[in-house]
């Protein structure tokens, strides 16, 4: 066991905090190359963030939800394409502890790494061979793969005594195609490329079904007493990323008040846009709709937090709830940005000035199929009726 001192999680957002300026300053860099700049991702390695949901024998920090949650806040308020990067290799990173010992080993050998993942099977097969599966395929949407050394893959078994069931398992990156594809209105510095497979071997004991995987069934021995690995993956997923999009609200926020002063309203007689009744119902009514986001962010945590702690079953509610946590808190999120970006000005549509940019990126966050409110909130009302959830990925 490590014994190393753990950050806490005032120390965690201070470093990052600390690495705001560079994270800010290569924004236009990121979105220009549709990848994140080198030395941002230097910087989030050295604020130790893409070690966060790493076991602690490898130098992680095992950190709770409701530490993901400020943390990837305070990324965002920088640069949202950064926050999700992280985000997404914490649920990468959370999966790999789930595997067996040794591929941990394997995929661990390097602290402090970036993972990237997939928890759909995208166009991959798998076919049985001596010793492993043979993949081929490819899988889209792939954030943070260029600055990766790892990726947990998803595929379709195809077995030849049985029906075909979906499976999952780490491969590295370097083994990989990758198509730089990732040509988006939003969310561009997260280089979110496609990733494809050529007659890919996989060990068996790489090769875990989707279903334990998505339910949080660890076969690792190390980490069976571990608090962080009593979730099913898609509420992990939810606390994980929930706060992007929260802290890209607050972005947007900080930035109108910032502006604020001095600003007038064109064609109008008001000499300041800070006395006019129209800027106070708008600017309250963001306001409003941040602090609910944050709500639904907070008790998504609180009870991920609570349940690993407790060791306590999971019922479908609280799963179903999680999901809609997220949903709700994307919702409202947009819902402030577009209220603040509309009351922003001509001006703000300058690159210059980050309000558009943070925009499209939130309304790209919003585009993923697990963030997407309607949805979500379809499948936590199915569930509340007592009817059971149309998808697995629960």
């Amino acid at each position: 066991m490590s014994t190393f001192v753990i950050p806490t999680r005032e120390e965690l957002v201070r470093q990052v905090s600390a690495i705001a300026p560079v994270l800010r300053a290569n924004t236009a860099w990121s979105t220009e190359n549709r990848r994140l700049h080198p030395d941002s991702v230097e910087a989030l390695r050295d604020a130790g963030v893409f070690r966060m949901r790493i076991p602690l024998r490898y130098g992680g920090y095992e950190s709770d939800a409701q530490t993901m949650v400020a943390v990837a806040e305070e990324i965002a308020k920088a640069d949202g394409s950064a926050a999700w990067v992280v985000a997404s290799s914490w649920v990468a990173g959370w999966g790999v502890g789930l595997y067996p010992d040794e591929v941990q080993d394997e995929v661990f050998a390097e602290s402090g790494t970036g993972l990237c993942a997939t928890i759909g099977p995208g166009t991959a097969t798998a076919v049985p061979v001596p010793g492993g599966v043979l993949v081929n395929g490819s899988w889209p949407f792939i954030s943070g793969a260029l600055s990766s050394t790892w990726q947990q893959v998803a595929a379709i078994f195809l077995d030849p005594e049985g029906q075909p069931y979906p499976v999952m398992g780490p491969v590295p990156v370097s083994e990989l195609e990758i198509v730089d594809d990732w040509h988006t209105g939003g969310l561009r510095g997260t280089g979110s490329v496609t990733t494809i497979a050529k007659d890919l071997f996989i060990p068996q004991e790489r090769i875990l079904p989707a279903p334990m995987v998505l339910g949080g069934q660890s076969v690792s021995k190390l980490n069976a007493d571990s608090p962080m690995y009593r979730a099913p993956l898609i509420v992990v997923g939810a606390a994980s990323t929930v706060g992007v999009a929260v802290g890209m609200g607050k972005a947007v926020r900080d930035l109108f008040f910032e502006r604020l002063p001095g600003r007038k309203i064109t064609y109008t007689e008001y000499p300041s846009q800070s006395e006019a009744p129209v800027t106070h119902l708008r600017v309250a009514e963001a306001a409003m709709k941040l602090d609910e986001a944050e709500f639904h962010a907070t008790r998504l945590a609180a009870l991920l937090d609570a349940k690993c702690a407790s060791a306590e079953p999971w019922e479908m509610a609280e799963r179903g709830r999680s999901r809609a946590d997220e949903g709700s808190a994307v919702r409202l999120t947009r819902e402030a940005v577009e209220i603040l970006a509309s009351s922003s000005g001509g001006s703000a549509a300058y690159t210059k000035v980050p309000v558009q940019r943070i925009a499209n990126d939130l309304q790209t966050f919003g585009l993923h199929a697990m963030m997407n409110p309607d949805v979500n909130a379809e499948t936590y009302g199915r569930i509340l009726c007592g009817l059971e959830p149309n998808t697995y990925y629960i």
